[in-house]
């Protein structure tokens, strides 16, 4: 296997689709393994680490919203970018998968070449910064060069979407942000998200640095404008 492309999991349980998936990805330059159930999945990537999953919900073995959970949940992979991959395509399916901590969500049936846009567009939002700063506020700490956040002297697991989110708004404290600027700077390439999307990640990163996630200190809604980073000593 070559070390230097990325290694993506596909878990898919119609095999047609997972071929399709893996005809694309391969011809773009990545490393895939494919999965039809849930089974060995987890066990397999803290063996082997993949750069990004592309998970099914409904898979045999369990369904893809406790795999992803179950992933966000293990010290090894916590931090590896998710995008499900699926028919279930509601409102509220695609909230509850942000919610779980997807990096995106792509609706069946669907483009193979939009699908690796989006998995380099995810996968560029987990290269690391050229910039090694530390910012530390009141009780956190954001190390942009390691993508490490600490709050109140512990350290706090992240996905790299979440990270982005927070350390940009950390570099600007108290600038109000509308949702659509931060879409620009964070998704930055990507128009497949939507500014709900914003709503589901701030209110992912309060529930990590907030003392009250209900009563937010830190990351404050501006309401008709947006949101605000404060500052604090």
């Amino acid at each position: 296997m070559n070390a230097m492309k990325p290694l993506v999991f596909i878990v898919e349980d119609e095999a047609d689709i997972a071929k399709l998936v893996r005809h694309h990805l391969e011809a773009a330059g990545f490393n895939v393994r494919t999965f039809a159930t849930a089974s060995l999945v987890l066990s397999e990537a803290e063996r082997e680490k993949p750069a990004l999953f592309i998970l099914d919900i409904m898979i045999p073995g369990g369904d893809g919203f406790e795999l992803c959970r179950c992933i966000r949940q293990s010290q090894t992979i916590a931090m590896t970018p998710v995008i499900f991959l699926t028919a279930k395509t509601s409102e509220s399916d695609r909230v509850l998968g942000l919610e779980l901590g997807a990096d995106d969500y792509v609706g069946k049936p669907f483009s193979p070449r939009e699908l690796v846009a989006r998995v380099k567009a995810v996968l560029r939002r987990f290269e690391r910064p050229l910039a090694q700063e530390v910012i530390s506020t009141g009780d956190i700490e954001i190390d942009s060069g390691a993508m490490t956040l600490k709050v109140r002297g512990k350290q706090v697991a992240t996905t790299a979407t979440e990270f982005r989110l927070l350390e940009y708004m950390a570099r600007h404290p108290g600038r109000v942000f509308t949702r659509d600027q931060l879409l620009d700077a964070v998704w930055r390439d990507t128009a497949f998200v939507t500014p709900r999307s914003v709503d589901v990640y701030v209110r992912r990163i309060r529930e990590k640095i907030e003392k009250d996630p209900e009563e937010p200190e830190r990351l404050r809604t501006v309401r008709g404008a947006g949101y605000r980073f404060e500052a604090m000593k």
